[in-house]
């Protein structure tokens, strides 16, 4: 399309051309697809500039470079784009360049917006990180915890912290404790037709929660690669279930070694830093150990976040999953765990399972939360 041209399409038709120009980049100009100088707005050739220093390589474009380097890449971007765009292109920044280029320049990752796309990078080349660098990538992972944490404790409080106080009643008689539903439906029989009233002989009161046997939730967590992003939110998960009352929380992550971080459940940041990406993977070996740590089965629910991929006999995984079922120990089997996940599992394996005994779920971080209220409410 030529300038001449250009000038006699409308506002509508221009703003296409400039999308179109965007997208298919230095290759537009050759295809007839141009604009003379200022016809996309004020901010397009820096736009442009910026998409082009990611996507040139993928449209195609000729042997000119980028004036842009890293740093001014970033700024420019904290410029001209909304902050939604500017995550998801600074995504393709890590992605694209590679993460060596912000570790040679620490003070890059005090400019690029936290997400968990940058913190599953850190977290993959955490052992190329300076003293200088891992300092400023842990405030980058902390502050992506933190954030995700926020987002999730209300929900899964209401989930799990109601259903412990509605899993058993009480003779206590405290007002605040009543659970008026049962006490409704239980006392239906005294419905007074003529008077149109329900008469209450008796009132339902749910436990106090001081006064009951705590609930055991085991959190096992597989370390391989793929499984990243899950480790990420079920670290997270493990240290809000922590501070709910009533609950007791052990974390064991895996891969063919088995290793207890139940210390540091309540610091999800150190049990990010220590995880082990890569190795194999021993299924059965993590939930033996969790074996040995159940102390009243009927009140553990076990959550096992894989790919269940094992890399022992299948035989053994599924033996061990009928002896926890028998034992009554409530088990969830998530072939992923997160918002964003494209979880690629053993649908075979986990199939198998599943008929002995374990829930099978690929979710959210809140849908966990209220599978496990049904199971405590029972």
């Amino acid at each position: 399309m030529t300038a001449r041209s250009l000038a006699e399409l409308s506002d509508d038709e221009r703003a296409l051309v400039s999308r179109w120009r965007l997208v298919l980049g230095k290759d537009a100009e050759r295809s007839g697809v141009c604009l003379s100088p200022g016809a996309g707005g004020e901010n397009s050739e820096g736009t442009e500039e910026a998409l082009g220093f990611l996507f040139d390589d993928d449209r195609g474009a000729g042997s000119e470079s980028s004036q842009l380097t890293v740093p001014s890449w970033i700024d420019t971007v904290s410029e001209l784009f909304p902050r939604q765009a500017k995550e998801v292109l600074e995504r393709e920044l890590v992605k694209r360049k590679g993460i060596h280029q912000i570790l040679d320049q620490p003070d890059l990752l005090e400019r690029i917006e936290p997400n968990v796309e940058l913190v599953k990078t850190l977290l993959t080349h955490k052992d190329l990180l300076t003293p200088k660098t891992r300092v400023l990538a842990r405030k980058v992972i902390d502050k992506v915890v933190q954030e995700l944490k926020r987002k999730l404790e209300v929900r899964v409080e209401q989930a799990i912290t109601g259903a412990l106080r509605k899993d058993r009643h009480s003779p206590r008689r405290v007002f605040r404790n009543v659970d008026l539903k049962t006490t409704l439906r239980r006392n239906l029989k005294n419905w007074n037709q003529e008077r149109e009233k329900l008469f209450v002989d008796k009132v339902w009161f749910y436990a106090a929660e001081k006064n009951k046997r705590p609930w055991h939730v085991i959190v096992c967590v597989d370390q391989s690669g793929s499984m990243l992003e899950s480790a990420i939110f079920s670290s997270i998960m493990a240290s809000i279930f922590a501070e709910l009352p009533g609950v007791k929380t052990s974390l064991v992550l895996f891969d063919t070694q088995v290793v207890d971080l139940s210390n540091q459940v309540g610091e999800p940041v150190d049990v990010l830093l220590s995880v082990q990406l890569g190795g194999g993977t021993d299924i059965t070996r993590a939930l033996e150990y969790c074996s040995t740590i159940v102390r009243e089965p009927a009140r553990t629910i076990l959550v096992l976040i894989t790919d269940f991929y094992e890399g022992r006999p299948e035989a053994d995984l599924v033996r061990v999953v009928t002896n926890l079922a028998d034992a009554n120990v409530r088990m969830v089997g998530l072939g992923a765990l997160g918002y964003d996940a494209q979880p690629q599992y053993n649908r075979q394996t986990a199939g198998k399972l599943r008929k002995v005994g374990m829930d099978i779920l690929v979710c959210t971080p809140e849908k966990l939360a209220d599978c496990m209220g049904k199971i405590i409410r029972g």
